[in-house]
């Protein structure tokens, strides 16, 4: 129960940062909001603007699934001068973005509250090599090299050389390494696994790499490897989304929320201590955040992405024909990617729940 309570507690959060952002930058924008609401359905609680002006009504709602930031002139055109649709593209571009932008910024800043107080980080630097590795020499790697990058992929973090080289599939390689701080680029460089054989006495296959520098936690270290994991976490999505696109993943390697909740749960009663659990959490909330950020961005209609896509065809339009897509049939298309999202997010669901049943 603990744990539905957080993942309630994550989501409320989250939905509610998303919509203020479209709530600030709307007021920033002299724009009229008649409602701001958390959750969806029926209405436990309200408060109204006073009678005769342009206010806002603030409500919590039953259902925490949700909420929205009803705006003058979002839904269908209106002659108000304080309407959505008659500002200029830039200010509601800003105003639909502005959602996505306080969900990615409240994930860096949870992930900044984690390493407060933090004491040293990891780096990704070369420590030492397994005996006869093929990778050490004068025209290869050396103790003290920085990894830097990876067949073009920049390593923001010190986990990200394992990803990128697991993701590789092997091989010859394009690296650049800071060393002596110099750059120093291994251009076809050849990566060899083999056989090696751990302090444990156990053996694997791998690069026979000591990874692992160690880098004090100043303020300015917190902030920039705070930044580095939001944004790399960024990449992660964008590298999923890649994967179902091209077939490496399917549908059955989503979760909703049911999902979310077992993942909660299992960490909950993994975590070897309390505080340990509640990090953990904190840090799946972040992701959670940035993960709502990048999806709201999508040219998807009915979220945030495809409503700035439509802006941008119809000013495409209006400079090429002199007219714009009819706003009814730009709502009938929203409302179907509504029902197809809301129909995904079912499946799921479903999906999730089997999984645990099973």
């Amino acid at each position: 129960m603990m744990y539905i309570l957080a993942a309630i507690l994550i989501f409320g959060v989250l939905v509610a940062v998303h919509e203020g952002g479209h709530f600030l930058a709307a007021r920033l924008c002299g724009v009229t909001v008649h409602e701001f609401a958390i959750g969806m359905g029926p209405i436990l609680w309200k408060r109204e603007p006073e009678e005769g002006t342009e206010g806002t009504r603030y409500s919590l709602r039953l259902l925490p699934i949700g909420g929205f930031c009803a705006l003058e002139g979002e839904e269908e055109a209106s002659d108000n001068p304080h309407a959505l649709n008659n500002q200029g593209i830039l200010k509601q571009i800003f105003i639909f973005a502005a959602g996505a932008a306080m969900n990615f910024l409240v994930g860096f800043l949870v992930i900044l509250c984690v390493y407060s107080n933090a004491e040293a980080f990891r780096t990704a630097e070369i420590t030492g090599f397994y005996p006869d590795c093929p990778l050490q020499g004068a025209d290869g790697l050396q103790v003290g090299d920085v990894i830097e990058r990876v067949d073009g992929h920049r390593v923001l973090l010190y986990s990200d050389v394992g990803l990128y080289l697991s993701r590789s599939g092997g091989g010859n390689m394009d690296l650049v390494v800071r060393r002596n701080g110099e750059r120093v680029v291994l251009r076809d460089f050849p990566m060899v696994t083999r056989e090696y054989t751990g302090e444990d006495g156990s053996t694997f296959t791998g690069y026979g790499l000591y990874l692992g520098g160690v880098e004090k936690a100043t303020v300015g270290a917190k902030l920039r490897v705070s930044w580095n994991y939001a944004v790399d976490m960024v990449r992660l999505i964008w590298m999923s989304l890649g994967d179902l696109v091209t077939g490496n993943a399917g549908v059955k390697d989503l979760s909703g929320p049911v999902g979310i909740v077992s993942a909660i749960g299992e960490m909950g009663e993994t975590s070897r201590s309390l505080a340990e659990a509640v990090e953990n959490i904190a840090l799946f909330g972040a992701l959670i955040a940035v993960n709502l950020a990048v999806m709201n961005l999508l040219p998807i209609p009915a979220l945030d992405g495809g409503k700035i896509f439509f802006l941008l065809i119809n000013s495409a339009a209006m400079l090429v024909f002199r007219r714009r897509i009819p706003p009814k049939y730009e709502g009938y298309i929203h409302a179907v990617g509504f029902l197809l999202l809301m129909g995904l997010m079912l499946v799921v669901t479903f999906q999730d729940i089997f999984r645990l049943v099973n």
